[in-house]
């Protein structure tokens, strides 16, 4: 019989893992689309039958409450409380990700531009730090990874030091999302995955399609992807 990945089981007491809990709110708030039939097409150039809209999370208090404590737990557990000097967000989706925890932690906030912005300083990154300074990145998912590179070296160009990127959702398929990441010096950490989400969503009312060809996407997204008619996002 074939061996299961173990990055697709759940643990034994998954139903208490933080992971599940903020793969319920994702659900519950309807931020998770599937749409196997319609594909969509990420900024990257990559299709997919699914996407999570982390945006609609500002717009729900508790839920962005919950899910901003347990990356708070996450952090203090993974890197420490003390090791963070300043919070920066990645422009545009990370900023209020980046405010809220930049808040709990009771550090400056910060946010890196995807472009200088052509007029006045000419600054990539709004706000005040020391040269040195130890900054966290916040975004609010990760698919491959490629658009956190280009604030990294932003952050390093400006004189400070970076070796932590948090996202609300990290989608946990496109291994280069932790290898290109890795090799910049950075560690990735993310509340939940997809195969997360897929736990959850077992009593959601999809169908076993939908959850299969999810799965498939998972498991080989190139693959999946071939002769998919795409909706741009």
């Amino acid at each position: 019989m074939d061996e299961t990945p173990s990055a697709e089981i759940p643990s034994a007491d998954y139903r208490k893992a933080p992971a599940h809990i903020a793969a319920d709110i994702l659900l519950e708030i309807e931020a998770v689309h599937i749409r196997p039939d319609d594909p969509f097409t990420f900024t990257s150039g990559r299709l997919s039958p699914v996407y999570v809209d982390c945006r609609k999370i500002i717009s729900f208090p508790r839920a962005r409450a919950r899910l901003m404590d347990m990356g708070v737990d996450m952090l203090a557990q993974i890197a420490g409380l003390e090791e963070f000097d300043a919070i920066a967000g990645g422009e545009t989706a990370g900023i209020p990700f980046a405010a809220w925890i930049a808040e709990r932690l009771g550090l400056p906030m910060l946010y890196v531009r995807k472009q200088p912005k052509g007029f006045g300083r000419n600054a990539r990154i709004e706000g005040t730090f020391e040269d040195g300074a130890r900054i966290l990145l916040v975004e609010d998912l990760a698919t491959d990874g490629g658009s956190k590179l280009g604030f990294i070296d932003a952050i390093r160009e400006a004189g400070g030091e970076i070796a932590h990127c948090f996202v609300v959702f990290h989608y946990g398929n496109f291994p280069e999302s932790i290898t290109n990441m890795a090799e910049k010096g950075v560690a990735l950490h993310g509340l939940c995955t997809w195969w997360d989400v897929l736990a959850a969503a077992e009593t959601r009312g999809y169908t076993a399609d939908q959850l299969n060809q999810v799965r498939s996407f998972l498991r080989d997204p190139d693959g999946w992807a071939e002769a998919r008619d795409t909706v741009e996002v």
